[in-house]
């Protein structure tokens, strides 16, 4: 019987693309089952969201400058923008009769695993308890009232604050890419915590991930685990909580205590059964139960880790506010193939993966970064075309050093910043490898640049086989920041999920597991498919806003 290690290992193993083979898929689609797209409760109550209208927003830039935005007070306003921000709908598509949503938190072939869920106490006019977000119709579905007369001894939440919870639905993802899915969910859940803490910034508050928390916690609070509610729907799996505090900058965060929060959901009245999102599931997948098993994480204690005191980014141009950004944010499908970037742009990209203290997405963990960028750059101004290596963390360069292929350059890239650990390592024409290695898809070559994201991997996941999950989160939040400063570069990224994992490993000269690619990004001069009307995201909604 293989142990909890033995059985991610394996998993990422059988789940890697070669050019021989793909990871197993359902070959085709069964499009009459295809899943619903929004997970909701029949029997919760509902209370609607006001809309975000034309109101005066920070600048995208902002963001980035620590105290630069006021905290908003704690509203049902307040929570509803961070809401329609994270995890609302953005526009809706159509083409011929065939209609869909896009969403502001990305997901692969948009078929969106993530659910987010509101624990509140205290906010007034959301009563106390755990709330289920449907995009589609932005409300809250209350699925548990907590019991307010037995707790008026204890305090559930710290003043000033909320819980957003995360979970997801595996099969939205496996209906499409089969036993893979487990990987582009973790990435979704990358993308929401990213998501969330941008949203959160556009109101001057702070998110704060708390890694501590063991998943049956997690579960108990959110209801997801109670099989009850759930029946024949397709189950949830809880992933991660996030305390979301509006207080001054500086002010420290009182985490809530785990025990005191799943006490009061298991005192409290829960309603509502979850909806079947696919009548019919036409292959089974249990490698991803087991994994997701082998994966769950326990309470933990972990050491805090402080970012390094960088210098304030690349500055950039960007003068459009920061809802303007989060609402057009959209995955290139095509590149034009000639378009340069600036290397400004390319570097305040690049810049802005780089964790520092008190600035988003990055002060929202509480690990060291582990996740590094091997990039392919095609089209850059003044940068020379290649192969390049940005370390995030710098303790790693002397293990890549001596693993990767000896021939490499290891060259300072001219023209960067100071601080930027930048190396090129080959000059060449990189765009029939990046095509190559993203399983064959132009859209690698004809950006700007592509990247393939490498991770610490063996050493990380000996002793703690749940950060795989992790990594694939880490992974997700760079996607985020990338897609976000393409926009306001006035360019596009698309994240990859299809790639030749051991391929790419083989171009680095990697022998062993110590490191493992998990997510490739590209970002370029997106061509618009002109066949497809865009349609407004809440058109179908008629109430005010904020």
């Amino acid at each position: 019987m293989k142990n909890a290690l033995d059985t991610v290992l394996a998993y990422h193993q059988r789940t890697k693309h070669h050019f021989q083979h793909y990871a197993a898929g359902p070959g085709g689609l069964d499009w009459k089952n295809q899943p619903n797209p929004f997970r909701s409760f029949t029997g919760s109550p509902q209370l609607a969201l006001p809309l975000l209208t034309a109101a005066s927003y920070p600048a995208y830039a902002d963001l980035y400058t620590p105290g630069k935005i006021a905290p908003q007070a704690l509203t049902l306003n307040s929570i509803a923008a961070l809401f329609e921000l994270a995890f609302g709908l953005s526009a809706w598509k159509q083409y011929d009769d065939t209609r869909w949503a896009l969403r502001c938190n990305p997901s692969s072939g948009n078929l969106h695993p993530t659910e987010a869920y509101l624990v509140s106490a205290g906010c007034e006019g959301i009563e106390d308890g755990v709330h289920h977000y449907v995009s589609r119709d932005h409300l809250l579905e209350q699925r548990c009232r907590f019991d307010t007369a037995s707790n008026r001894s204890e305090r559930i939440l710290p003043p000033d604050s909320f819980l957003l919870g995360l979970s997801s639905i595996h099969w939205r993802e496996a209906w499409k890419y089969g036993e893979r899915a487990f990987r582009y969910c973790q990435h979704d859940v990358g993308h929401a915590i990213a998501a969330a803490r941008y949203a959160a910034a556009t109101l001057g508050w702070h998110v704060q991930v708390l890694s501590i928390w063991g998943d049956a916690e997690i579960g108990a609070i959110l209801g997801v685990d109670r099989d009850q509610d759930f029946d024949a729907a397709e189950h949830e799996s809880p992933d991660a909580i996030l305390l979301v505090t509006a207080s001054a900058p500086g002010c420290a965060a009182v985490e809530p205590d785990a025990a005191t929060l799943v006490n009061a959901a298991r005192r409290g009245q829960w309603q509502g059964h979850a909806n079947v999102l696919a009548a019919h599931h036409s292959h089974q997948w249990p490698v991803i139960d087991e994994v997701a098993l082998a994966s769950a994480k326990p309470e933990t204690l972990e050491a805090a880790w402080q970012a390094p005191g960088l210098p304030e980014p690349v500055t950039g141009g960007c003068g459009r506010t920061a809802v303007e950004i989060i609402r057009q944010r959209r995955s290139a499908q095509a590149f034009d193939g000639v378009s340069t970037l600036p290397a400004k742009a390319f570097y305040r990209m690049l810049d802005l993966t780089l964790p520092r203290q008190a600035v988003p997405p990055w002060d929202a963990t509480a690990w060291a970064p582990r996740v590094h960028l091997l990039l392919f750059v095609h089209r850059v101004d003044d940068v020379a075309p290649g192969l390049y290596l940005l370390l995030r963390n710098e303790g790693i360069e002397a293990k890549l050093r001596a693993e990767l292929n000896p021939e490499f350059e290891w060259l300072q890239t001219p023209g960067c910043p100071a601080h930027f650990s930048l190396f090129r390592l080959v000059a060449a024409d990189a765009k029939n490898a990046a095509r190559a290695l993203s399983c064959h898809q132009d859209i690698a070559a004809d950006g700007a640049f592509s990247v393939a994201m490498l991770a610490e991997y063996d050493t990380p996941l000996t002793a703690t086989p749940w950060v795989y999950r992790q990594l694939f989160w880490e992974a997700g939040i760079l996607g985020q920041v990338l897609y976000l400063e393409a926009e306001a570069a006035g360019v596009r990224g698309t994240g990859i999920g299809c790639y030749f994992d051991d391929a790419v490993h083989d171009l680095l000269g990697i022998k062993d597991a110590f490191i493992q690619s998990m997510y490739h990004f590209t970002v370029g001069t997106a061509l618009e498919d002109t066949r497809l009307q865009t349609l407004p995201a809440y058109a179908h909604l008629v109430r005010g806003g904020v």
